[in-house]
């Protein structure tokens, strides 16, 4: 059984950063496709970044392109998303993802429907 569990939410001010984390448990994390969403309150899930094998091999959104880094440390069954110059409109709710096995991926996945596990979430508040 697949769980994924989030941590690293908290809150900052306007300009700060934060390093979320996703301990993966359950399969084989290297050879699946990760990735990161956020939900703000009334709004619909956002695709943020995902990740193949390697670092080498990531997807943004364009909001968050050069702001938010996604890694993954296979060893560790995690996944992170590094956010810096964060501002109030990243308020939200974050989850990790696991999509489908890579060798079966020819793009980087953007829809949740793409995904079939997720964790429960991490809250990321950013004042201003």
């Amino acid at each position: 059984q697949v769980q994924l569990v989030e941590s690293g939410g908290g809150l900052v001010q306007a300009g700060g950063s934060l390093r979320l984390s996703c301990a993966a448990s359950g399969g084989t994390f290297s050879t699946y496709i990760m990735g990161w969403f956020r939900q703000a309150p009334g709004k619909e899930r956002e695709f943020l970044a995902s990740i193949k094998w390697t670092d080498r091999y990531t997807y943004y959104a364009d909001s968050v392109k050069g702001r938010f880094t996604i890694s993954r440390d296979n060893a560790k069954n995690t996944v992170y998303l590094q956010m810096i110059s964060l501002k109030p409109e990243d308020t939200a709710v974050y989850y990790c993802a696991r999509g489908r096995a890579i060798t079966l991926v020819s793009t980087y996945p953007t829809s949740p429907g793409e995904y079939v596990y997720w964790g429960q979430g991490t809250q990321v508040t950013v004042s201003s």
